[in-house]
């Protein structure tokens, strides 16, 4: 039994530690479209903020910006302030570590730009095999250490043209 009624994703939310450069890089490196701002929100009288978001009672979310990509994904970008909160970046291997991957039609093209941007790039083009065959993909880092990946497959992957051969 599924969840009822999920039809896809909504946003991806993500703190980063200075909003404005994050707008910045999301906007001219990303080619995202910056749609609005919230806040601040903060409760100073109650556990709201640790009963409904899971963070530290007094937390401030300083700032939230909503940008679309694509014209469809949408990130939820938040700055906060809390007394206990964590600065290092989880990596995929740690509990919680995640990455937001992005479809571009040139991987080669779409390296080559994020290269002139500065970006850090981790590694080079990886050739996916197995279900996934005819992918390529690649990992960079946002300026705060957040971990993105662009993958391609203009032709399909091998899934897509014989599902019945793996499982």
């Amino acid at each position: 039994m599924a969840l009822p009624g999920v039809q896809r994703v909504d946003h991806i939310g993500f703190t980063v530690p200075d909003l404005a450069a994050a707008h910045d890089w999301l906007v001219d490196v990303l080619g995202c479209e910056y749609m609005y701002k919230l806040g601040p929100f903060r409760h100073d009288d109650s556990d709201w903020m640790a009963e409904h978001l899971n963070v530290h009672p007094r937390a401030v979310m300083e700032e939230l910006h909503f940008f679309r990509l694509g014209g469809q994904a949408i990130f939820e970008v938040f700055e906060y302030a809390a007394p206990d909160q964590r600065v290092e970046v989880p990596r995929n291997s740690d509990i919680g570590g995640h990455h937001v991957a992005l479809y571009v039609d040139d991987l080669d093209e779409a390296v080559a730009f994020l290269r002139d941007k500065g970006v850090t790039i981790l590694g080079e083009p990886t050739a996916s095999r197995s279900a996934s065959e005819g992918q390529r993909w690649v990992y960079f880092l946002a300026p705060w250490g957040m971990q993105f990946e662009l993958v391609s497959y203009p032709h399909g992957k091998a899934y897509d043209h014989h599902p019945e051969l793996f499982d």
